[in-house]
């Protein structure tokens, strides 16, 4: 999968408190990189073993063992690494204006999540609502989506860049 996406972070009352947008890369399993464009610069890259979350404007790199980070969250069922029916209940939502909803509820109290909803536009992902237990309210939005296509796997390769700080808690 391959597509732009803007996400939007929204409060209780659904005023965006932050927003970003840039391009997205998936391959299962396990496989994905987020770029964020500028100006809040990063990329978030999991190459199957590790997650590396590069600040390009802080010249940092974080790196964490991927079953870790993700676990049952909705980041690890895109890129193909989660039981959809072992972490969440699922329903058909139906369509809702031109989208085709289908809602996730966390089975465990523990993801963080409280709610995903996942809308399909003729079929295709399109958007991506989450909202967390303390309120808060993401929406990612995906455009010109190309599913079921052949990825460079070299997208998911992820070397620090000369002078950069390296923060390794995946070992």
């Amino acid at each position: 999968f391959q597509a732009h996406f803007a996400q939007a972070v929204l409060d209780e009352n659904l005023q965006t408190v932050e927003d970003g947008s840039g391009m997205v890369w998936i391959a299962r399993p396990g496989k994905f990189r987020w770029d964020y464009a500028p100006p809040e610069a990063q990329q978030i890259i999991g190459d199957g073993d590790n997650v590396y979350v590069y600040d390009i404007a802080l010249e940092q790199v974080t790196v964490r063992a991927q079953a870790e980070v993700l676990g049952g969250s909705p980041a690890a069922l895109l890129a193909g690494a989660g039981d959809w029916r072992a972490n969440y209940a699922i329903e058909d939502r139906g369509r809702q204006g031109q989208f085709d909803w289908i809602n996730l509820s966390p089975k465990q109290n523990d993801s963080g999540f409280a709610e995903l909803r996942i809308g399909f536009l003729n079929g295709q992902l399109t958007l991506l609502e989450l909202l967390d237990t303390l309120g808060q309210h993401t929406r990612i939005s995906f455009v010109g989506g190309r599913e079921n296509i052949s990825v460079d796997a070299a997208i998911f390769n992820f070397t620090p860049p000369p002078g950069v700080d390296v923060i390794d808690a995946a070992e």
